[in-house]
């Protein structure tokens, strides 16, 4: 888990939205091709989901890890 990865978790979590990686690196400062694959990994890892071809939301493991309820080593691959 990355402070990217923490971030992109916060801000869907927040907003309570569902969002493409271009959107999400527009609010959260990072560029779009980073936040894309650090999506992928975090879709791998469990804390994220897609929604669609292009768009992810935050999973229960993702809301539980930013509860403070999931350590970042116990999220695989991320």
């Amino acid at each position: 888990m990355t402070q990217a990865d923490e971030r992109v978790l916060e801000f869907l979590h927040e907003k309570d939205i569902v969002a493409s990686p271009s959107v999400i690196a527009a609010n959260i400062d990072y560029t779009q091709e980073y936040i894309s694959r650090r999506c992928r990994k975090l879709t791998d890892a469990g804390p994220l989901q897609r929604a669609d071809a292009s768009n992810y939301r935050i999973t229960a493991l993702g809301k539980r890890f930013l509860d403070g309820d999931v350590d970042k080593d116990e999220i695989s691959d991320a």
